[in-house]
């Protein structure tokens, strides 16, 4: 899990269970995107919610869920806005 702290103190990350973030304090947690299936039964990751492109289509969700986590962290990484 990749953590990014702001001078302010703030903490961003992509939420995953593996950390107790509560422990860092209280949470802002908001939904970046949503990975679904088409018509066609190929999924897709919509990062519309932050801005960002529609990746896909990908035969599994799997595939569509990794897209997801690394176009994510990839902005974090960077300091890339993910919200207003």
């Amino acid at each position: 899990m990749q953590l990014v702290v702001a001078p302010g103190g703030w903490v961003r990350c992509l939420y995953a269970e593996s950390l107790d973030l509560t422990l860092l304090g209280a949470l802002i947690i908001r939904r970046a995107s949503k990975v679904e299936p088409d018509a066609t039964g190929q999924w897709w990751a919509d990062l519309s919610p932050v801005a960002g492109p529609q990746l896909g289509p990908f035969a599994f969700r799997s595939q569509a869920l990794a897209a997801e986590q690394a176009w994510l962290e990839e902005r974090l990484a960077t300091g890339d806005r993910l919200t207003d």
